[in-house]
């Protein structure tokens, strides 16, 4: 699943190979909308895990990976790794075609318009490329959300800042040794803000190449604490990691019983 700071990755990698470039064609699947002919790029830019290509006929197109989709990048007349069935968005460029399989989403909207302005605003702060305001995160959560929400949901939720995705859900919940069953009232002003605090040094982190790492140890004994580790003995404690689908939008979550609490006993903030 595609997290924050692989979008931004994308971002400026997209950005750096086609902002001011011509393209030739921008096609979607018919199922997003209409293609678009000649053109050029002015800018690539991501918020949380939204990608938005922005084309000098006013016109940005918005992507969201959701769970399964990927960008690839072919030379002309390559053969692609995945059926052409699968492909959402084929930019092409000069010699190069850049293909999104699997997109969840895809739309145009125009520069200035409301559609955008509305989508944008929708969406918290950006917690790779804008500044921190625990404030307003604060705020956003506990206006928008019941205190009854489970902070697996809490955290996913793109409205109270945006980056955040199921691998960094498991791992800030371990680092700040929290239940997979706490809840938004659970959880102090303090030990909140501290999660998305953690949250955006680790999606800053984990901008350079080389795998997603919240470990930071030199043993070689793993670059994530608890995510993927089912069964495995907890690098911390070495209790056996848990592993369970949890939340209103059912996701796998990670924990150690031993260092969070049991999924079932709730959990106190710490």
């Amino acid at each position: 699943m595609p997290e924050g700071d692989t979008v931004t990755k994308l971002a400026l990698f997209l950005d750096q190979a086609l902002a001011g470039q011509p393209i030739q064609s921008l096609r979607l699947h018919p199922a997003f909308g209409a293609s678009a002919g000649p053109a050029c790029v002015e800018q690539v830019r991501a918020r949380g895990k939204h990608l938005y290509i922005a084309l000098d006929q006013g016109r940005v197109l918005r992507s969201h990976l959701g769970l399964y989709g990927s960008w690839h990048r072919y030379r002309a007349n390559e053969p692609w790794r995945r059926p052409r069935r699968q492909a959402s968005i084929l930019l092409r460029a000069s010699d190069w075609d850049y293909v999104c399989f699997n997109a969840k989403e895809a739309e145009w909207l125009e520069q200035g318009s409301f559609r955008l302005a509305d989508q944008q605003q929708r969406l918290g702060k950006d917690l790779i490329s804008e500044q921190i305001d625990a404030s307003q995160i604060l705020t956003r959560a506990r206006q928008l959300l019941s205190p009854t929400t489970l902070m697996v949901d809490v955290l996913l939720d793109q409205r109270i800042a945006a980056g955040i995705g199921n691998v960094y859900k498991s791992e800030l919940l371990f680092l700040k040794r929290h239940s997979p069953l706490a809840t938004l009232g659970s959880l102090s002003d303090a030990a909140l803000a501290a999660l998305y605090e953690q949250a955006a040094r680790l999606l800053r982190a984990n901008l350079g190449g080389g795998p997603r790492r919240t470990r930071f140890e030199r043993d070689r004994r793993g670059d994530l604490w608890v995510y993927g580790r089912r069964d495995l003995p907890c690098l911390h404690c070495a209790m056996p990691i848990r592993r369970a689908i949890l939340g209103a939008q059912p996701r796998s979550t990670y924990w150690c019983e031993r260092c969070q609490g049991a999924a079932g006993r709730g959990s106190a903030a710490r």
